[in-house]
């Protein structure tokens, strides 16, 4: 039993793979597991910020997360499949129209580049990212949404 605020929660353990029905139902539908895990290979990360009095793109360490992604920037992700222009909530005009350059030429470089990986140009924004965008973050969450979203 754990207590909690004093009322009295009864605990069931149970094993991966054993799960009641009506715990699926619960958690909103049993799903199956993302098993393609090749993109991460290709995965990039980049900040586009004016922050400093001019524009500059800088690539984030391999190692980044949800928490990277900053209202006030834009990013660039590269899954190796697509190339996403993540909008932050309070990014300005002019980053917007300086990302986007960015993220077209980058593209494009890309199409030279790796002819065999051609990517497409895909818009993101803050609280209505695709599953594709997501599923590059590990342990995405809700946490960074606003509410109401």
């Amino acid at each position: 039993m754990i207590n909690r605020h004093d009322e009295c929660f009864p605990v069931q353990v149970i094993k991966e793979g054993e799960e009641p029905d009506d715990f699926w139902e619960y958690m909103g539908g049993k799903k199956n597991y993302e098993r393609d895990s090749t993109f991460f290979r290709y995965t990039r990360l980049f900040r586009c910020t004016n922050e400093k009095g001019y524009f500059a793109v800088s690539e984030k360490t391999v190692d980044f997360c949800q928490d990277d992604l900053d209202d006030d920037d834009i990013m660039i992700l590269d899954n190796g499949e697509l190339v996403f222009l993540w909008l932050g909530a309070r990014a300005s005009e002019v980053e917007v129209k300086l990302a986007y350059k960015a993220a077209t030429v980058y593209v494009a470089h890309l199409r030279m580049r790796q002819t065999d990986r051609p990517r497409t140009l895909k818009l993101a924004i803050k609280g209505k990212e695709s599953k594709r965008f997501k599923k590059c973050f590990h342990a995405w969450g809700r946490h960074k949404v606003p509410a109401g979203d």
